[in-house]
């Protein structure tokens, strides 16, 4: 590897590199800013830029370093942020035309910690409207393309960041997740990531004008998408640091306490009426038997229903976003969102009312289920969805195309209604008909437990294999 190859490293040999010395920050971001310019026109991935202040903080970290001044733990290493949360003289746009002049005035919490951790934003990344699509694309910042290939969609809402960070645009990526939108683009593009549990990760949007609903506090969290289990070792450390604007943050360390071995691990190929796909059952055993080579004692056992939790969940989610958010969707929504919302509503029933209050409620007694179980089973292997991933714009083809992009996807959703971590990683690349494509594996883990989740992936990652080399020699 030469210097003009530094975009190919992951953020932890960034960090251990520019905190010695041995590469400078100007160079990293100088050498990953090249990359963001080489392959982002063809996948608008990132739809804005920031490479000036980018190579600007580079130069004061370095003169920093320089002068004595002690190097954070992501010395020097590139991130994107979402456009759908703060940074400070960036519009929050959501991929919203009628937001693109809301800049904002601060930092979020989340972009504050990284820069405190010494990271450097080198953009940020595309959304659906509202945030509000496992697919990525708008009428203001326009598609984002898979760099696998246009034969699958790159997955959403965090579809920007998720195509980023696989396609070499900086290290890290920062994404979101109200109902899979961290592990649908790490699912579809073949990265890792791990949905951090309730109150992990502190949140908050200083340009918001009011609260957000209940459910989407509840179930809405912050997280990062990466090419490798260690780097989300290394990162989240630094992600999940207080920040007093929000509230209910948990100030737990990231390592939890070291459990007595074996770790039993709780496996499932239950579909709830939905078919396995060859190439998804073929990725559940590669991670089975990579957990048990490990030295996991893997399981098959029957689970708490999650489909009841899931289902449950999404549709109080959609009976809160109907009421708090329906006028602004029918008001600045294009044509394709608000009929994919009305899809939504038909195949999520929006609970109202006492109903409404009543799911609402019985979200502690899925959380209590769960957490009992997790007792003795610290993890959980399931499947991510039953096949392998969609295309482009399937959200758009009615309910059959919202059937198989969200109606199946209960073990993704249902984990955000119970606050419970959930990691995503590949074990199979596919080689499909119309194109390759990375099959995933979910992990669940005990609540506050995400450090858990994050080894297990790593062990399922040793056996897989990392899906970046594949990929980048294929984009070459």
């Amino acid at each position: 590897m030469t210097d003009k190859d530094i975009w190919r490293l992951d953020a932890h040999e960034i960090a251990a590199r520019t905190r010695t010395g041995d590469v400078t920050v100007e160079e990293v971001i100088g050498d990953a800013v090249q990359r963001m310019n080489a392959v982002n026109p063809d996948l608008n991935a990132v739809v804005q830029s920031c490479a000036d202040t980018a190579i600007e903080r580079a130069r004061a970290l370095d003169k920093a370093r320089a002068g004595g001044a002690e190097p954070g733990p992501l010395h020097g290493v590139p991130v994107t942020i979402k456009v759908n949360v703060d940074q400070t003289g960036f519009a929050t746009t959501n991929g919203v035309p009628a937001f693109k002049d809301l800049i904002a005035p601060d930092d979020a919490p989340v972009v504050a910690n990284l820069l405190k951790a010494g990271a450097v934003v080198i953009g940020r990344t595309n959304t659906p409207e509202f945030s509000f699509r496992a697919d990525t694309d708008n009428p203001l910042h326009g598609r984002t393309h898979n760099p696998w290939g246009r034969h699958v969609s790159p997955g959403g809402s965090s579809g920007g960041a998720g195509a980023a960070v696989m396609a070499g645009i900086g290290a890290l990526a920062h994404g979101n997740d109200i109902g899979g939108s961290l592990r649908f683009p790490a699912a579809a593009n073949g990265a890792v990531t791990v949905k951090p549990g309730l109150g992990r990760v502190p949140a908050w949007n200083p340009s918001q004008k009011a609260e957000r609903g209940m459910l989407a506090q509840s179930m809405s969290v912050q997280g990062l998408i990466t090419r490798s289990a260690a780097d989300l070792h290394l990162a989240m450390p630094s992600l999940i640091a207080p920040d007093p604007r929000d509230p209910f943050h948990v100030p737990l360390p990231w390592q939890g306490e070291a459990l007595d071995g074996p770790i039993k691990v709780a496996f499932s190929r239950e579909m709830y009426g939905y078919d396995l796909h060859p190439e998804v059952d073929a990725a559940l055993t590669a991670a089975h038997d990579a957990l048990r080579d490990a030295g996991y004692d893997v399981q098959e056992v029957e689970l708490p229903d999650v489909f009841d939790a899931g289902r449950t969940g999404y549709r109080a989610l959609m009976g809160e976003v109907h009421t708090l958010m329906k006028t602004d969707i029918d008001t600045y929504g294009s044509n394709t969102i608000r009929e994919i919302f009305g899809t939504y509503f038909s195949e999520f029933p929006p609970f109202e009312g006492d109903e409404l209050l009543a799911m609402m409620a019985k979200r502690s007694h899925y959380a209590r289920q769960w957490s009992l179980f997790l007792e003795e089973y610290p993890l959980v292997l399931t499947p991510f969805q039953p096949r392998p991933f969609f295309g482009p714009d399937r959200d758009t083809q009615g309910p059959e195309g919202v059937d198989e992009v969200l109606g199946c996807a209960v073990y993704s959703y249902a984990f955000n209604f119970m606050g419970l971590p959930a990691a995503c990683v590949p074990a199979r690349l596919a080689n499909l008909d119309a194109g390759p494509q990375p099959i995933p594996v979910q992990i669940v883990a005990r609540r506050w437990r995400e450090d858990l989740a994050v080894d297990a992936a790593a062990a399922v990652e040793a056996r897989a294999g990392r899906m970046c080399e594949e990929l980048w020699q294929r984009m070459d």
